[in-house]
């Protein structure tokens, strides 16, 4: 295939209008495993839910086991 002039051809010289190739892009640093960006998440979840369950705690006046088991 052919690009240099601004279009591309096919293997038989015939206009391919249809064959854009995509530029490829590859990102250097890994966003998998104990970056910040999932540690903050993280922590953020964890906030959340102590945050409920205190609210919990709070409005039934049982902890989480005794709101579960329904002692």
């Amino acid at each position: 295939m052919d690009v240099t002039r601004g279009y591309t051809t096919e293997d038989g010289g015939r206009l391919n209008n249809f064959a854009v190739e995509p530029r490829m892009y590859v990102e250097e640093s890994s966003n998998a495993g104990f970056t910040p960006e999932a540690e903050k998440l993280n922590g953020r979840l964890a906030m959340i839910g102590f945050v409920a369950l205190l609210m919990l705690e709070a409005s039934t006046g049982k902890g989480l086991v005794g709101w579960l088991t329904g002692l």
